[in-house]
């Protein structure tokens, strides 16, 4: 193996790890392309009463985001609260990312001590904390006008960008006040506007980030320029668990351009000037991979094993009345089993990121969805401790949980290449392509459902008997904590939790160790348990005699918002109305990430099998709607994603290899296979909620009801193969 040494194998992070991560160094990085800190004015001039913001004496107005924007909108939906609260033209807002810095910077919805964005938390969690911040500017604002005109601060109100005494006709702007506000202390308490007197909440106001994108100032992590930057590619085993037995790096190193040829745990790393460069000086090498404790698995046994422990009781993860003894004695029982496989998160962007490591500091340039946990892994492996380390979090174009593992794969790579060739003393920036994240990046986990059912002389579900089998997204990481009993409600999701009424309810749950690596994928469980309840529960339906859309609504009493958006999504749809002969209309709903959503679908299918979905109509409830232009975005972005999924999605393994490679044999949905879609917002007074991921769950059940509706044939398996539809 020459000079390379081997350091072993990838360790996980510790829990107290990912949670004990310091301070780091301050850093804010704008949207545009430049890294400085914006405004030239000093520090004591410019008024800065919390985490969040920013006023220069030049009335520049900067809000500082906690949250990784990666095509979401958060650096819209977040600024908007602050804007509401602070009175200030929204042209006028400026959007910087704030630094990795859990202490100031927590997800309150993950009990503030980790930093990062997931869940569809992003606005919810953030939706008291950024009005208040806004609040607490514009009363310190006042406070500091009061105290220069010498009169009373309820004399005074804040409008457009200053402050006003209209019995004097006074007025200042932010920036002529912020050096007297920030000598001022912070009030301790604020009074939030009165939603009647909003301005900007409830608007569509344009994004903050769309420009850029649009011109090509948007920075993202490839298009950084630093100094002698080089750039890195790591060959990496063909088979999961796979480790270097041996290495022949002389070829690689003889390719002009190639600087270094290093051993990391990950596989062997080749550092040259360029990405093509590297390429081809990875292409060169000759690697011998011990492969005895790869997880030499294939797709079709491992489907066959799933299908035989559905077969068995598993773990309970809901048990209400009594299902076992009432399925057995009931007459009219009905039985469907339903399998998705293995998903590859496949956003555009490919992962990367740069990597700066001296003797006594650790900078990273990414798309970092997981602050916190990629901090504390760079520290771990750079030897340092987590205040040394700072993250520049820059755009992301795409993620769907891709970016926040528990391992924090692609920083800890980075970080490790830069160690490995300290003596270059130069910036690291390690790319995937597109071939390495689909063969070798983390998946969502294949599943198999089996559903029994029992129906009481009404039709009416009397039992609903669930089996659920597949990997853990939790098990064996630091998350680990988050089970209970054996249960990862990460694989129960929307099924232990059924909303419609049944008297008699279990769920079970199998969670196999399988050596393929596993991920939280665009909301997560749901993904598949809406599959299998939507469409199952539209057999029970059909088993009963009843319309689909009655039917639910007849079982969503204790659910009134579900029922809601099912009325409305109904409603808007036509449901009901004829359609031409080879069409058909489906429906599916779908409560995730405290977000509620309907859908209905309309598909034609041809004599061959062949389909199209013409049109999706949505209804979504999420609360008070900050931003609708993002919200209905969001949705017609699940919907795509969605479709993509239940269309191709597909990952396959043959002897422990995925078979996918790239777009070619993983395809995505194409715009010219894009329905028409609607998307129809319920008005609520509710707090936020996510909007991120809830507009995936229903799309896959509502086409595949839709397809019934116009062949009378069940799709059960996932992606829709067009042969179980021929006339």
């Amino acid at each position: 193996m020459n000079a390379i040494a081997n350091p072993g194998r990838r360790r996980f992070l510790q829990a107290g790890a990912l949670l004990g991560a310091g301070l780091t160094l301050g850093f804010y990085l704008p949207v545009g392309r430049t890294a400085e800190r914006s405004g030239a004015a000093s520090a004591n001039t410019v008024l800065a009463p919390n985490a969040f913001l920013r006023i220069a004496p030049d009335n520049t107005i900067t809000v500082l985001v906690k949250h990784l924007e990666m095509g979401q909108g958060v650096y819209t939906g977040l600024p908007m609260l602050v804007a509401e609260e602070l009175e200030v033209p929204w042209e006028r807002i400026q959007v910087e990312s704030a630094p990795a810095d859990a202490k100031l910077y927590g997800n309150l919805a993950w009990g503030g001590t980790a930093q990062g964005t997931g869940g569809s938390t992003s606005l919810a969690n953030s939706w008291d904390q950024l009005r208040q911040a806004g609040a607490m500017a514009r009363e310190l604002l006042i406070a500091a006008a009061a105290a220069l005109w010498q009169v009373e601060p309820g004399t005074l109100k804040a409008e457009n960008g200053s402050v006003v005494h209209a019995a004097s006709g006074r007025r200042a702007s932010y920036g002529e006040l912020a050096a007297k506000a920030a000598e001022l202390t912070p009030p301790a308490q604020v009074k939030l506007k009165d939603p009647a007197a909003w301005k900007y909440i409830g608007k569509s106001l344009p994004r903050k980030d769309t420009l850029t994108k649009v011109n090509g100032q948007a920075l993202f992590a490839g298009d950084l320029k630093l100094p002698g930057l080089l750039t890195a590619l790591v060959a990496r085993s063909p088979v999961f668990g796979g480790q270097v037995r041996n290495v022949q790096p002389d070829a690689a190193r003889a390719v002009p351009g190639v600087k270094a040829v290093v051993l990391i745990p990950q596989g062997v790393a080749v550092v040259a000037r360029d990405f093509w460069s590297a390429k081809k000086g990875r292409d060169a090498l000759t690697i011998e991979w011990d492969e005895s404790a790869g997880a030499r698995i294939s797709s079709d046994a491992l489907r066959q094993n799933y299908l035989d422990l559905s077969q068995t009781p598993g773990n309970v993860a809901a048990d209400r009345g009594n299902a076992i003894q009432t399925l057995s004695g009931a007459s009219k029982t009905l039985e469907a089993t339903f399998t998705v496989p293995y998903l590859a998160h496949a956003p555009m962007e490919p992962l990367n990121c740069v990597v700066q490591l001296k003797d006594d500091s650790c900078e990273i340039w990414a798309g970092s969805q997981f602050q916190t946990v990629d901090q504390a892994t760079a520290a771990q492996i750079a030897g340092l401790p987590p205040q040394q380390v700072t993250i520049h979090t820059l755009l992301a174009g795409g993620s769907f949980g891709r970016r926040a593992n528990p391992t924090a794969d692609y920083i800890a790579e980075a970080v490790a290449i830069a160690k490995a060739t300290r003596e270059l003393n130069a910036p690291i920036r390690l790319l995937w392509t597109r071939e390495d994240d689909i063969k070798g990046g983390y998946y969502r986990p294949l599943f198999v459902h089996r559903i029994a059912a029992a129906l009481d002389n009404d039709g009416k579900p009397l039992v609903w008997m669930q089996r659920i089998v597949g990997q853990s997204i939790l098990a064996g990481t630091p998350f680990a904590a988050m089970m209970k009993d054996g249960i990862d409600k990460t694989s129960v999701e929307g099924a232990a939790d059924l909303p419609y009424t049944v008297p008699n309810l279990r769920v079970e749950l199998h969670s196999p160790q399988i050596g393929v690596p596993v991920l939280w994928w665009r909301s997560v469980g749901h993904t598949h348990t809406a599959f299998a309840t939507e469409v199952f529960i539209d057999e029970l339906a059909a088993a009963a005699g009843q319309d689909p859309y009655e039917y639910r609504r007849g079982l969503l009493a204790d659910h009134p918002r579900l029922r809601t958006v099912l009325e409305l999504a109904a409603s808007k749809a036509g449901w009901g109305t004829p359609l031409a002969k080879g069409r058909g209309r489906g429906i599916a709903l779908q409560e995730s990430f405290n977000s509620f959503v309907a859908q209905v679908a309309e598909v034609t299918v041809k004599p061959d099998g062949g389909f199209q979905v013409d049109r999706v109509v949505c209804a979504v409830d999420c609360g008070i709607a900050v931003n609708p232009n993002v919200i209905e975005a969001q949705m017609e972005g699940g919907i795509g994603f969605g479709l993509s999924a239940a269309l191709y999605g597909k990952i396959t393994l043959k002897d422990g290899r995925v078979d996918q490679s790239n777009y070619t044999d993983y395809p995505l949905l194409r715009i010219g296979e894009m329905p028409k879609v609607e998307v129809h917002i319920v008005q609520s007074t509710e707090r936020p909620t996510g909007v991120g991921e809830p507009g995936v769950p229903p799309i896959a059940p509502a086409v595949v009801n839709a397809l019934f509706a116009a062949t009378g044939k069940r799709v059960r398996h996932l992606p829709i193969d067009p042969a179980e539809l021929k006339a």
